[in-house]
């Protein structure tokens, strides 16, 4: 049976070119193109169907993907997002993320990254981007066992609005203290973008959403 996705794009003529492709995966097919954020929150209101998955614009009008996102942490926290969006805009995305989010696709990738995006997300319940990862995907590591106390304390902040600097206050340490945590966790995860580092906390539960 089809796993059943949503889109929510305001852009309609891109909404409509991506529902045609994914409507060509025999694992996949989408039900309904919303062009905004309420739009979808009054479908979910009527629990007639809840989808597998759904595909969410970061930017749009009247209820944008942020507002979107944190509607659903409340009502649906158990639905799979993935947040579409133009560039990676790291403060957005980290929002996006700390509300459940579980990764993020630029709108100008390929066939073959939106499939394994989608199958990642069916399967392993999140996806994490090719430019969030080192060159392996596959050797991404999540053994929590081989984190110190205070890296898992630092990934608890990742998925926030604080600033570096701020992460260092907060932890009483100083910014190059905490730049050496980054670049520790970047190593041991195989990630290199706080956004990686992001989906990683809120996939393992450091970060509570």
């Amino acid at each position: 049976m089809s796993k059943s996705i949503v889109i929510v794009d305001d852009h309609i003529l891109f909404g409509q070119s991506l529902k045609e492709v994914i409507n060509t995966y025999k694992e996949y097919e989408v039900l309904h193109l919303f062009k905004n954020g309420k739009e979808l929150q009054d479908f979910l209101k009527k629990k007639l169907i809840v989808p597998d998955i759904v595909l969410l614009d970061v930017r749009m009008p009247i209820l944008d993907g942020v507002a979107t996102m944190e509607w659903l942490k409340s009502n649906f926290p158990s639905l799979k997002v993935l947040a579409l969006t133009m560039a990676s805009d790291e403060n957005t995305l980290l929002k996006m993320l700390s509300y459940g989010c579980r990764g993020y696709l630029l709108k100008n990738i390929d066939l073959e990254t939106l499939k394994i995006a989608l199958d990642d997300v069916d399967k392993k319940g999140y996806y994490y981007n090719t430019l969030d990862v080192k060159e392996n995907k596959e050797n991404f590591k999540s053994d929590k066992s081989q984190l110190s106390n205070r890296e898992k304390e630092f990934l608890k902040y990742v998925c926030t609005d604080l600033t570096y600097k701020e992460i260092a206050n907060k932890m009483h340490l100083s910014p190059k203290t905490i730049d050496g945590y980054r670049e520790s966790l970047f190593n041991k995860l195989n990630v290199k973008s706080r956004q990686g580092l992001a989906v990683y906390s809120v996939k393992h539960k450091f970060y509570d959403i």
